[in-house]
């Protein structure tokens, strides 16, 4: 199996986690070619995909409330904000679903750009801002909320409680408000006040994330072909027995068992630790 199909077949057994890092990177490579400036060192993204802080753009151009989530301004931007995604989202999606998940990235990536604008023509600066912070701020917030206490093990430290590593990550934006990167810090804190009141609503019964689910369902319903079904007179013989498919249904649970079992020992050991015929037969599945 060559490379490209090892990406292709964890890109469609990863689940909305590892499909939003592809997302992501997928998008940062693709930007190189046409917005890094080699001269300079540096990304030139344009303001109809990088949110701007001139709320006019932002009529013109709404969509970049969310385009800018996408985008980032250099690898180890890229790489610091994939690691931390990475960790946010297995821990999120512990204890909540993936709609909840896309949700969730989606308003709060929407949330935070708009408290970036505001507070930037109140304070009266003009820029430019890229990259998923905010998003994978209120993922983590989010868990956080949900499970405060929950313990983390991490490297040369041991084991830590879920809020230290959000509280240090909360109060190292706090203190860099004024150092620089100002706008940065302002989406980073607006994604984690989201990623609170994102969970506070959700224990009382409210999902924010059934928007993003609601308008996802309208936009696939309004543009998919409907197909035409002819109507067919059909005669039915009470004298024949119907045919029974319980074999059919053997089958493809023997298949889903399969396809399990597999899935569980890419958890706990890893994609790596499948052998030639598993991953061939996991591929041929997901076709």
């Amino acid at each position: 199996m060559s490379i490209l199909e090892d990406l292709k077949l964890q890109y469609k057994i990863g689940g909305i986690a590892n499909k939003m890092i592809y997302w992501n990177v997928g998008i940062f490579i693709l930007s190189i070619p046409f917005f890094y400036q080699f001269k300079t060192g540096v990304f030139a993204y344009p303001d109809w995909l990088a949110v701007s802080s001139e709320p006019m753009a932002i009529l013109y151009k709404p969509w970049t409330l969310l385009t800018y989530a996408f985008f980032h301004d250099g690898f180890m931007h890229l790489f610091f904000n994939m690691m931390v995604l990475n960790f946010a989202s297995r821990l999120f999606l512990t204890f909540f679903t993936q709609k909840q998940y896309l949700g969730l990235y989606l308003l709060s990536a929407l949330f935070a750009g708009l408290i970036y604008v505001l507070s930037f023509y109140i304070l009266g600066y003009s820029s430019l801002m890229v990259g998923a912070s905010a998003a994978i701020m209120a993922l983590l917030v989010a868990t956080t909320t949900y499970q405060p206490l929950m313990e983390i093990r991490l490297l040369l430290i041991g084991n830590v409680k879920l809020w230290h590593i959000a509280g240090v990550l909360i109060l190292l934006d706090l203190l860099q408000l004024q150092m620089g990167n100002m706008g940065g810090h302002i989406a980073h804190l607006s994604g984690a006040f989201f990623g609170y009141i994102y969970i506070t609503l959700l224990q009382r019964g409210t999902d924010l994330s059934r928007i993003v689910s609601s308008v996802i369902d309208f936009g696939a319903n309004v543009f998919s072909p409907k197909k035409s079904t002819p109507f067919k007179k059909v005669h039915v013989n009470p004298k024949k027995p119907a045919v029974k498919s319980q074999s059919k249904i053997v089958t493809k649970d023997k298949t889903q068992q399969q396809i399990d079992e597999i899935l569980d020992k890419i958890s706990q050991s890893g994609y790596d630790s499948l052998t030639t015929e598993e991953k061939e037969f996991l591929f041929k599945s997901g076709k």
